[in-house]
């Protein structure tokens, strides 16, 4: 269930409790990707919902013109070609949620853009599976693992925006 949260911090605390209850890693995955699929099934009616609304209702055509203009500005940070990789990536560092809508803005249908979605999905699953299953270990304790996971996914994106930042506001030198 902790995988059907469509958050970061879902993904830790239920990679160990699944090990605790003896789950190995690939029926997790395997539980991950169908979490995915139950997020497909449930997002995509919505947003489709939400999209025809705003053609009738004011308050969704404002939302639409956010939800387009937040997806145009994070879209950016990963250029202007949409390609098969980009996409994927944009699920990878974002959500799967996003990564469809990128998907649709690059003119992707239901099921290509979902399986491109999924797959960077997928892709940030293991490395936290990986990543919290070997802290875990050599930790041995759950509860610091799971936190330590959680500020590193806070503190490693803000540390590369900044320096990204840095490197790009030094003037080139001749």
């Amino acid at each position: 269930m902790l995988f059907l949260i469509p958050i970061g911090g879902g993904i830790p605390a239920g990679v160990l409790l699944a090990s605790k209850r003896g789950i190995g890693w690939a029926v997790m995955l395997i539980l991950y990707f169908f979490s995915d699929v139950v997020l497909a099934l449930v997002f995509e009616p919505l947003m489709l919902l939400v999209i025809r609304a705003g053609k009738h209702s004011a308050f969704f055509a404002r939302f639409n013109d956010v939800m387009k203009k937040s997806t145009a500005k994070t879209i950016s940070n990963y250029g202007t070609r949409l390609r098969p990789h980009t996409l994927v990536a944009i699920s990878f560092g974002v959500d799967p949620m996003t990564g469809r809508a990128a998907t649709v803005a690059a003119g992707h249908g239901f099921v290509a853009g979902w399986m491109l979605a999924i797959f960077g999905d997928m892709l940030f699953f293991a490395l936290l599976m990986a990543s919290t299953l070997w802290l875990h270990s050599v930790l041995g304790d759950g509860t610091v693992a799971t936190v330590v996971i959680l500020v590193v996914m806070m503190v490693v994106p803000y540390l590369v925006r900044r320096i990204r930042e840095a490197f790009s506001a030094k003037p080139a030198q001749s």
